[in-house]
């Protein structure tokens, strides 16, 4: 992992598109400011690791036997 110290206002750059700045720091928060195309999705890692979750636990295998059962009526 790549560690780097910023002040309020400057920036770090990922690749050509993607600029993320440090905008407020209070205590122990930081507030970062974002520049991306919009066709780069942006995430809070805990929603990206649920989103993860979701995917996988939608993607598993269906029980066969209880589908059949659904569609026999």
């Amino acid at each position: 992992m790549l560690a780097l110290a910023r002040k309020v206002n400057e920036s770090i750059m990922i690749g050509n598109d993607i600029e993320i700045t440090v905008l407020e720091i209070k205590g122990d928060q930081i507030k970062l400011g974002v520049k991306a195309p919009k066709s780069v999705p942006i995430y809070r890692k805990e929603l990206y690791v649920q989103i993860q979750e979701e995917n996988k636990q939608a993607g598993s295998a269906v029980d066969v036997e209880a589908l059949r059962g659904l569609f026999q009526k």
